[in-house]
């Protein structure tokens, strides 16, 4: 399989998915001796409806845990964008957070898309070239399936 940016931006937002969708971690040693309450169906339906979790499949917890390794080596802005982007927080939340203007951030983000990708397709990264050159080259590759950039 070949890798583009927009399949790793697919299986990130799928991990941010399953990542939300994971039970909350529960303390060892601590529990609860008090009798379970039983409410009445007027009580019940004045009560706030909690929000519905569907467990994720184990297959999708395999890939979520392949994918968290992918932004280690990121420069740790871009990581920050990406998985922010990934988790679907608007470009002005992002930008805030990480003190860029939207679009350097998003350039920081396609960039990040683009080095996860060209790594995935055992690829090395060129160190001595900027960011608009690595974009404009794996998206050429990625469209033109007999390239060999390298």
């Amino acid at each position: 399989m070949r890798w583009t940016p927009i399949m790793v931006e697919e299986r990130l937002t799928e991990a941010a998915s399953v990542l939300r969708r994971l039970p909350e971690p529960r303390r060892q040693g601590y529990f609860n001796l008090w009798p379970a309450i039983r409410r009445s169906a007027e009580e019940m339906a004045q009560m706030e409806p909690r929000p519905l979790r569907i467990a994720p499949s184990p297959v999708a917890i395999s890939r979520m845990e392949e994918t968290l390794g992918w932004t280690t080596g990121l420069d740790p802005v871009d990581s920050r964008i990406v998985w922010l982007r990934a988790y679907g927080a608007r470009w002005k939340t992002i930008c805030c957070t990480v003190g860029l203007q939207r679009s350097a951030a998003h350039e920081h983000w396609r960039y990040a898309l683009c080095v996860i990708a060209w790594r995935l397709n055992q690829r090395k990264v060129p160190q001595l070239r900027s960011r608009r050159h690595v974009i404009e080259m794996v998206t050429t590759a990625c469209q033109d399936p007999d390239s060999s950039h390298g």
